[in-house]
């Protein structure tokens, strides 16, 4: 890796430090950086794993304010991607690179339909059951649990776009202000990639230098990105997630 080369992978650490705490498609910039720059596909898959961890690490930190209003469910996502990362990264070690190439494009597709219109969706169940005056969810349903952990699956096995994935579960799921939503989505892809990294060190091929480059660009860009995703209005933030994971989608499609 030239001199130019290594600036640029620690340029995209940075961006995508940034994205991991507000859109949530940070692999979309770091992991084709590193195939650019020559990293082989499963190393840099694995790499960018590690890599990007130190992002949610500084954004968690970041949003740490947010969690504190609510840490039974903090800790109940933290588990159930957590546990799921385990079998992602598993899958990712064991199957072939494409086996899920042709199915994760529109998958991220769907997802960004569930978060442009679950505002709709839960004004309409709202007004349906007005006489009813339900209290509002903050905690997961066996159901949300369910799909929190099957997005710790993706994340463990590539993570482009699980953050997406876990704003439209915890959106469906709960009645939280999509702000509370983006800091939990941020420590949702920390601790699959938590989980996912000591597997990734036990028993992957790793690519020591761009994951140092990745770790040193993301801790910072994770903890500035918090600052952007606590100020940007709901409605804009939530266009700006839908548009990311549609670009993601786009990108893989091709």
């Amino acid at each position: 890796m030239t001199g130019a080369e290594q600036l640029i992978v620690l340029a995209a650490g940075l961006v995508a430090g940034v994205l991991t705490s507000t859109v949530g498609v940070a692999s979309l910039v770091s992991f084709p950086t590193l195939l650019a720059v020559g990293v082989p596909p499963v190393v840099a898959n694995a790499s960018n794993t590690v890599g990007m961890t130190p992002a949610g690490l500084s954004g968690s930190f970041g949003y740490r304010r947010e969690l504190r209003e609510h840490p039974v469910l903090a800790v109940a996502v933290t588990l159930t991607c957590a546990i799921g990362s385990v079998s992602g990264a598993v899958l990712l070690l064991a199957l072939p690179p494409s086996v899920f190439e042709r199915m994760v494009p529109w998958l991220i597709l769907f997802t960004c339909l569930l978060v442009g219109v679950q505002p709709r969706i839960s004004r309409w169940l709202r007004a349906r059951n007005a006489g009813e005056a339900p209290e509002p969810r903050t905690r997961m349903s066996p159901v949300t649990t369910f799909f929190s952990t099957l997005t710790g699956v993706y994340a463990g096995y590539f993570g482009a776009g699980s953050g997406v994935m876990m704003v439209a579960v915890l959106g469906f799921g709960t009645d939280l202000p999509l702000r509370i939503l983006n800091a939990l989505k941020t420590l949702a892809v920390m601790a699959a990639n938590v989980v996912a990294s000591m597997i990734f060190l036990l028993i992957a091929d790793l690519d020591w230098r761009a994951i140092g480059l990745l770790a040193a660009g993301s801790i910072v860009g994770g903890y500035v990105g918090t600052h952007l995703g606590r100020r940007l209005p709901e409605g804009l933030l939530r266009a700006l997630i839908v548009a990311a994971g549609i670009t993601a989608a786009v990108l893989l499609l091709r």
